[in-house]
């Protein structure tokens, strides 16, 4: 890890830059795996299962005994968390919905909107080094109560050809029933174009490898909408003096272990706390199961301190991290200021853990500092608004005139004259 002390602001913009990397020829094999699928369909997936997933796999669709096998397997305990957590979540967006009003803007002119489910949604859920069967509760739930008509999930299989019990369990919980075993830039693909067995989906949501977001980003140019551009994961953690080093470390690590492209930024005002993070950060590491993933991730990481709180708001608003957690003495007045960020997390008690699995906010967040002008999935990700107008014969009256007036100062006849019509109707 770095560690950078009382840096100048001029020297900011490059300690808050991501790791970069070149992918160029990256970019070039996903567009090559997503014209093979978009001429080829399921075949080309399966070719590419086979490839990738090393398995063969006679079908694509995820039968309802796999899932009804699935559900014996899983723990009882889990089954439990599981639907804790989806309680939660379903808690937490059913409070978000959309309530229309109506609005007189004129005398005879009223306008408003009206919020409408994205009919059909596409949901990838990563199962390589770790099956986020967390991210299916997070990205159904939502969608089932904004009530899209299809719900798409594509998720790669193991060398056995079955899903993780434990999404296809998540799955059921949040009444999700088609599902595909298909991973990577393919299940993009296939999600983006339609293929023989996977539905052609209006929006894809979802985490996933650098394969999977360029494959995302490239789809959004042409053919489907996607929730957010979006990078490997990150936490910036602001401690004071009074944070607890044992639970910034823990939190640190959490995120380190989630890929070797992770990053970590600790920002702090105080010398002691850096000493001790580090120490802490060492002790729990060697406890990790993915030890060698956090390690590697924590190369990326930087440790700043700074001269006060209102420095280290204004790095860590200069970063716009994903996951922001505020082990601060006055950490409601410290997040009273924060303008840029994903998802932010209170006192020494909120982990960011809690907020990937159980509190009910949503963990799909925008990361590589996007969060200076994206927000995370919510319900009106899976929303859109049409508008609507009505005009009477007073509205005609009280805006026609302004209405050819702004319309002939652009030189658009034809929609001048589509106001004068009606205002000579009335004479």
């Amino acid at each position: 890890m770095k560690i950078i002390r009382y840096p100048k602001k001029s020297e900011w913009q490059k300690i808050v830059e991501r790791p970069h990397l070149d992918v160029s020829q990256l970019n070039a094999t996903v567009a090559s795996v997503l014209a093979d699928v978009r001429q080829r369909g399921d075949e080309a997936v399966k070719g590419y299962e086979l490839k990738f997933d090393h398995v063969d796999l006679p079908s694509l669709e995820v039968t309802k005994e796999e899932i009804d096998e699935a559900e014996q397997t899983v723990s009882e305990e889990l089954k439990k968390a599981i639907r804790l957590a989806h309680a939660n979540i379903k808690t937490f967006h059913e409070a978000q919905r959309f309530r229309s009003k109506k609005v007189e803007t004129q005398p005879g002119v009223t306008c408003w909107q009206k919020s409408v489910a994205i009919e059909k949604v596409g949901l990838y859920i990563p199962g390589g080094t770790a099956p986020l069967f967390s991210t299916v509760l997070m990205l159904a739930t939502p969608a089932k109560i904004a009530g899209c008509k299809e719900i798409v999930l594509c998720t790669p299989p193991n060398r056995q050809g079955k899903v993780n019990p434990a999404i296809l369990m998540a799955a059921r919980i949040a009444g999700v029933s088609k599902i595909f075993k298909a991973g990577g830039v393919q299940a993009i693909g296939a999600m983006a174009y339609g293929t023989e067995s996977i539905p052609k989906v209006y929006k894809i949501f979802g985490p996933g490898n650098q394969y999977v977001m360029a494959a995302k980003q490239q789809v959004s140019l042409h053919d489907v909408a996607i929730d957010m551009p979006a990078g490997p994961s990150e936490v910036c953690v602001i401690a004071d003096d009074t944070a607890n080093a044992e639970f910034v470390a823990a939190d640190l690590l959490s995120q380190a272990e989630h890929g070797i492209d992770s990053q970590v930024f600790l920002i702090t005002t105080s010398h002691k706390i850096i000493d001790d993070v580090q120490q802490e950060v060492s002790r729990q590491l060697d406890l990790l199961s993915r030890k060698e993933i956090a390690q590697q991730a924590l190369a990326n990481s930087v440790f700043v301190v700074v001269r006060d709180i209102h420095e280290a708001i204004e790095l860590s608003n200069t970063y716009a991290p994903e996951h922001l957690v505020i082990q601060t003495e006055d950490y409601e007045q410290v997040a009273s200021k924060i303008v840029n960020a994903g998802s932010v997390f209170l006192g020494k008690y909120a982990c960011e853990s809690a907020g990937d699995y159980a509190s009910g906010t949503n963990h799909t967040l925008p990361t590589h500092g996007y969060a200076t002008a994206y927000n995370g999935v919510n319900l009106d990700s899976y929303c859109r608004k049409i508008t609507f107008q009505h005009l009477t014969e007073e509205g005609v009256r009280n805006i026609g005139p302004a209405v050819e007036l702004m319309a002939e100062a652009e030189q658009l006849d034809a929609h001048k004259n589509a106001m004068t019509v009606r205002i000579k109707s009335l004479e």
